[in-house]
């Protein structure tokens, strides 16, 4: 079963992440935004500076006394004079030289060079051409500083935001958890009140149905029939609406958990079911294990998983078809599977996800599907550390396969057999050989009888 925490907690905890999380996320973006601009407002006033300082030492400006972080090379046409302060190297560009000593086109270009970057500004001047180099070193470290100081300051109000948005989640989301345990309170004593009260009225239901039998009309009957099925449909909601409160509650209240007996549970669904196969005309087909297998849980509520997913299987074949039921172990023992296959109308393989949804109303539903049956079925299993799956395609069956970690008994079964692994024998352990039963209608079409032989384990 699920820890100590309950679902209501892992919900609330969730709900509380959630809050401080949207709250960072969005003092997060809100920093990162006021980041941008104020680093695009830097670069653009930076690039503006540098073309100045081009502009001017382009202009102005001298070899002997070039502006800061600047050379100023002169071509006159025949030569290159770059005064007593020599370029860095690979300056002066010759190819722009002379490209503008043709053109008479002033033309200005960047080169990432030696951890920096070089804005050049080759123009005429005069008769000849003058280049400017500018070194943007110190404009790139400032660039770098405002990067570095946004970042920690984001990071540190991204922490603190979160912080402050999981505070004021407890406080926000603490009237959610009282209202989720006063909601399930209400649905598990409702349903305890309701379920006498229903239990009644569908015994004399019952009663009046037998009456009408040997007395009533024809029409009474039926509608007796129909009083009878709704009364027991109602007590079917009913239960599961009590058994969905109880999973959900507090540890203490929860059911007493202990080993389960997979093979048994789908053997004795299988008995429960024979005389409906029977009348349906479906054969019913079993393969278990010679042994138990042994999951963890509750096991009223692992019953009803395998009573409803039989019953599901059984009102969607027709008449003629199969439902096969197979318990295994699969991950060397770690694993129990149940699968219950059918060769009914199956489903669109799109709505996979959806039949776990409560009030899903898949097509065919009919009367007998009230939303909560499969839904029920996934929270039963995940509380049990299990997964449910289905598999289908239309007019080809359904497959529904549960997965649930199994156990080790404590001690070996009286007819010496280590139960849960394997047959113990000298040697070695062999793996336990399947039993596989079928029950179904005669060729006669009358429905046998199902022996008991076929509804038990071997062994």
């Amino acid at each position: 079963m699920i820890p100590a925490q309950t679902i209501e907690q892992l919900i609330v905890r969730r709900a509380r992440l959630r809050i401080g999380l949207l709250v960072g996320l969005a003092i997060g973006t809100l920093l990162a935004l006021v980041g941008g601009i104020s680093y695009a407002v830097l670069f653009q006033s930076q690039q503006s500076q540098i073309q100045r300082e081009l502009a001017w030492g382009a202009e102005h400006g001298k070899i002997a006394g070039p502006p800061a972080c600047s050379w100023i090379i002169l071509y006159d046409g025949g030569r290159l004079d770059t005064g007593v302060n020599p370029p860095p190297p690979g300056f002066p560009l010759r190819d722009a030289i002379a490209t503008v000593a043709t053109t008479r086109t002033a033309e200005t270009t960047e080169v990432h060079a030696d951890g920096t970057v070089y804005h050049v500004r080759t123009q005429p001047r005069g008769d000849g051409v003058v280049q400017v180099v500018f070194d943007a070193r110190f404009q790139l470290a400032d660039r770098r500083h405002l990067l570095t100081a946004f970042l920690l300051a984001a990071a540190v109000g991204l922490v603190a935001a979160i912080l402050t948005g999981t505070v004021v989640g407890r406080r926000a989301v603490a009237p959610l958890a009282d209202a989720l345990g006063r909601q399930r309170r209400f649905v598990a004593d409702a349903s305890h009140e309701l379920r006498t009260p229903i239990a009644q009225v569908h015994v004399r239901a019952q009663m009046l149905a037998r009456r009408a039998d040997r007395e009533g009309s024809d029409a009474d009957r039926r509608d007796l029939d129909r009083l009878v099925g709704t009364t027991r449909r109602l007590g079917e909601i009913v239960d599961e609406l009590l058994l969905s409160a109880r999973l959900a509650a507090v540890p203490a209240d929860l059911p007493p958990t202990g080993p389960v007996d997979l093979t048994a549970l789908v053997v004795e669904a299988l008995a429960s079911e024979s005389d409906r196969a029977d009348e349906r005309q479906v054969t019913l087909a079993l393969s278990v294990p010679d042994g138990p297998v042994q999951v963890s849980g509750v096991e009223s509520a692992l019953r009803r998983v395998v009573c409803e997913l039989l019953a599901n299987a059984l009102a969607h074949t027709p008449p003629g078809g199969r439902v096969e039921l197979t318990v295994r172990e699969d991950d060397h023992g770690r694993v129990a599977e149940l699968v219950v296959e059918d060769t009914g109308d199956g489903f669109d393989p799109a709505d996979t996800e959806r039949l776990f949804d409560r009030f899903h109303r898949g097509a065919g539903a009919g009367d007998r599907n009230f939303g909560l049956g499969l839904a029920l079925l996934r929270e039963v299993v995940t509380c049990h550390r299990g997964t449910i799956t289905a598999a289908s395609r239309p007019h080809e069956g359904a497959t529904f396969v549960v997965r649930l970690p199994t156990i080790r008994p404590a001690h070996p079964g009286r007819d010496g057999r280590a139960s849960g692994r394997g047959e113990r024998q000298s040697g070695g352990t062999r793996p336990r050989p399947l039993q596989s039963v079928e029950s179904g209608p005669s060729p006669s079409g009358s429905p046998p009888p199902v022996p008991a032989e076929r509804l038990t384990r071997g062994g």
